[in-house]
């Protein structure tokens, strides 16, 4: 049986993941602020699944945390970045701007270093972590928002060029998002939401043919490509 981590399990995303993980024969640590949250996942299929409450902020505390849950697990084979954050905040508030850095950045570093560091020790692993399309440009209604995105996107890319050079069975999952339906959609006049179910699919596809990129759903892919080409001279304006 395949053994896995969701960093950020409580809701959305993760929790469709966690899921789809344990009935596809995974066992799998969840992990997030919310202990509440996580026991009444935990008390769906008990047996499946191992807690840890933590706060990605908090680096201190990653190490320890998740060298606990792999032990409890009996090892780690998948690990998924789903914890992540964001805010309209065309006033620039800083306090917003701060808190999307310190988790969509700092924390996110922390777990991909911990993750890659074990799976390098073992040879083999699977790092996946939910990023975005708005990664792609930036933006003037969530400036760190789509900021943080950016750096995970370019991150990542960087962490494959290791794996690729440890010739170890090492993969590196991006996974780009347009608007799913959770509390991370914001903004008005919002289209294409996809439903969580759908996206949650979408992504356990990819991690299973362990693709390097994926846009979902794929009709943001298209969006991607466009989004790409805007001249800046126009997309300033917008």
């Amino acid at each position: 049986m395949k053994k896995a981590i969701i960093i950020g399990a409580t809701s959305g995303i993760g929790k469709g993941l966690a899921k789809i993980l344990v009935d596809n024969n995974f066992t799998v640590g969840i992990t997030g602020r919310r202990a509440e949250l996580l026991e009444e996942l935990k008390s769906e299929k008990p047996d499946s699944y191992f807690i840890r409450t933590f706060d990605i902020t908090n680096t201190k505390s990653i190490n320890e945390n998740l060298n606990a849950l792999t032990t409890e697990l009996g090892g780690l084979d998948l690990l998924i970045i789903s914890s992540g954050t964001g805010d309209l905040n065309e006033n620039l508030d800083f306090e917003i701007e701060k808190r999307t850095i310190e988790t969509n950045v700092t924390g996110f570093t922390c777990i991909s270093n911990w993750a890659f560091n074990y799976f390098e020790n073992q040879k083999s692993g699977h790092l996946v972590a939910i990023s975005s399309i708005g990664g792609l440009r930036g933006s003037r209604q969530a400036p760190a928002y789509n900021a943080t995105k950016a750096y995970q996107i370019n991150y990542l890319e960087g962490l494959r060029q290791k794996a690729t050079r440890l010739k170890a069975s090492i993969f590196i999952t991006d996974i780009r998002p347009g608007l799913v339906n959770t509390q991370m959609a914001k903004g008005d006049g919002l289209f294409w939401v996809m439903p969580v179910e759908k996206a949650v699919r979408q992504i356990y596809k990819a991690i299973n043919n362990k693709r390097k990129v994926v846009y979902i759903t794929k009709r943001w892919g298209f969006i991607a490509l466009v989004l790409k080409r805007i001249p800046r001279i126009i997309y300033d304006k917008m």
